[in-house]
């Protein structure tokens, strides 16, 4: 590894104006990325995707890693921007979030076990929030809170299932009754999303100050600013703002900052991390949560449309195994041999596709090679993407690091020069149920959408507390262009139903609800954390 100073002067940032931490990370201090990024921003944003996901992944990190240390090494300035790995994963059964093989960022331990405490910040000005909601309900309620009605849960940045329904005050009297609530995973916070949005301090302790937490008697919002809350939860994050400056395994610098969720928000880095990488290198490449159809749309409705971001090309990944799945071949038999299957999944890959070119965006289909795949097998993607005038390119990355996505890394530059720009699905103006037709329609290829009674409550509150504007985030299953997770390949004619609204008015989208969404994951029956040690030297093993 180089001397983390050494990367960042590649970036043309001083020692004097970075904050270390343990020699092994550098803060960017809030002042540092607002000045630079007020500046010409020369770096074109390179966004990674994917088909839909088996439940393996299909590569969407090691690729990113991968195609920024191959532009490096071909003479670009590049940077790859990342979100922090939650704990929940990392102890549970995907496991850390920091490449893998010869594509890494490091130090892959310090990443994947909390970073710079970024998460434990955010957990901690959520849960002081929760608290002083508590607090001013039992103090005599000068507000006139209807104890009733709770929007706030609390958070914890592990997988526990058994904190999804909790009862709060199970010993209270008459001032302090016991009240239902419930837990959600840290990145599905409404904070991490506000951190992921928010442009300088300011920005952040506005944002947080309008989150939605419950309503009056009279029936009038309360919201974080009326417990006079915003600046001390800001406060607790004063340093989580700051992005943090890693770097590859062969020293390419890595901006890893924000952690939302890739269903119930916006599911990528912090628009800091990407304002910053803009303005010091030639490419900045963003991993998307999950597919196109949620990450890659989410980035451009929500994100590039609040931060002013233009996506000039992306990599859309594909492994062999999830179009033999997406092909009906069983979870057990997609390492196999199978032409025929390859041929019925490439029809997923093909929305895929069809969802990039609609956001404006013109993709390099990369072939993420696994050891069982077969020549005969690879030629049917590359005849796929032949036929429809797409740039293809396979990648060995995860064997032979930054070499094995040099090509990935010419098709992307040949790409991103034809000048092409990102455009949202809707406008500003758009009724939150005309956007989410839209996103049914012409990104899931569905026939319609269904809105339940209970959301079209939901939505009529909303409107009458003048909070039914803003773009739409959908939460849907990531293992499905459909909103069931069982359904393969490219499904048609389909009608899903939002099943419920949620406002994250400091983020300012509104959250459309697909079928059954955790956002409290529990732990596998074997989880990763088993397999996690720490040796008699201090030395940390078996993190995946």
């Amino acid at each position: 590894m180089r001397p983390i100073t050494e990367v960042a002067g590649e970036l043309g940032l001083s020692p004097s104006d970075l904050r270390p931490y343990r020699g092994e990370a550098l803060k960017v201090p809030v002042a540092t990325v607002r000045s630079l990024a007020a500046g010409p921003r020369r770096g074109k944003i390179v966004l990674v995707s994917a088909m839909t996901p088996t439940k393996h992944g299909e590569g969407k990190t090691v690729t990113s890693i991968a195609v920024a240390m191959a532009l490096r090494r071909a003479g670009y300035g590049a940077v790859v921007c990342l979100r922090q790995p939650s704990l929940g994963p990392v102890f549970g059964i995907k496991g850390g979030a920091a490449g893998g093989g010869e594509a890494t960022v490091e130090p892959a331990e310090t990443i994947n076990l909390g970073l710079t405490g970024d998460l434990d910040a955010i957990a901690a000005a959520h849960n002081l929030i929760a608290a002083l909601f508590d607090n001013h309900i039992f103090q005599g309620n000068a507000l006139g809170i209807d104890p009733t009605i709770r929007l706030w849960p609390r958070t914890l940045d592990v997988e526990d299932r058994s904190l999804r329904q909790v009862v709060t005050s199970a010993q209270g009297g008459p001032r302090e009754p016991p009240q239902p609530g419930t837990f959600v995973i840290a990145a599905a916070s409404e904070i991490t999303a506000i951190l992921g949005l928010s442009q300088d301090y300011a920005d952040l302790k506005e944002r947080i100050g309008r989150v939605l937490l419950g309503f009056r008697k009279t029936g009038e919002p309360v919201r974080v600013r009326d417990l006079k809350a915003s600046g001390a939860a800001a406060a607790l994050l004063r340093f989580a703002l700051e992005p943090n400056l890693l770097q590859a395994r062969d020293g390419t610098p890595a901006l890893i900052h924000g952690g939302p969720f890739a269903n119930i928000a916006h599911g990528t880095c912090s628009r800091l991390a990407i304002e910053l990488a803009q303005s010091t290198a030639d490419y900045c490449v963003v991993e998307a949560g999950f597919a196109t159809d949620l990450g890659a749309e989410k980035f451009v409705d929500i994100v590039g449309r609040l931060a002013g971001l233009d996506v000039a090309g992306a990599v859309l990944v594909a492994t062999l195994r999830g179009l033999r799945y997406h092909g009906g071949v069983p979870d057990e038999r997609d390492a196999l041999p199978d032409p025929a299957a390859i041929g019925r999944g490439l029809s997923n890959l093909e929305q895929h596709v069809s969802n990039l070119r609609t956001l404006g965006i013109e993709p390099v289909v990369v072939a993420n090679r696994f050891p069982g795949d077969t020549a005969e097998e690879l030629a049917l993607l590359r005849r796929f993407c032949e036929e429809r005038n797409l740039a293809y390119a396979e990648s060995t990355a995860f064997v032979e690091g930054a070499p094995g996505a040099a090509d990935v890394a010419a098709r992307v530059v040949e790409v991103c020069a034809r000048g092409g720009h990102s455009r949202p699905l809707y406008t500003a103006s758009t009724s939150i149920e005309a956007a989410i037709e839209t996103i049914v329609r012409q990104i899931y290829g569905g026939a319609g959408v269904t809105i339940a009674p209970p959301a079209q409550e939901t939505l009529g509150m909303l409107r009458r507390i003048q909070e039914a504007e803003g773009p739409v985030c959908v939460a849907k299953t990531p293992l499905s262009l459909s909103d069931d997770p069982a359904v393969r390949g490219r499904p048609t004619g389909f009608v899903p139903t939002v099943r419920r609204f949620s406002r994250s008015a400091g983020a300012g989208f509104t959250v459309a609800y697909l079928g059954e969404i955790q956002t409290m994951p529990g732990l596998p029956r074997r989880p990763l954390s088993e397999q996690i040690d720490l040796t008699a030297e201090g030395r940390v093993i078996g993190l995946l």
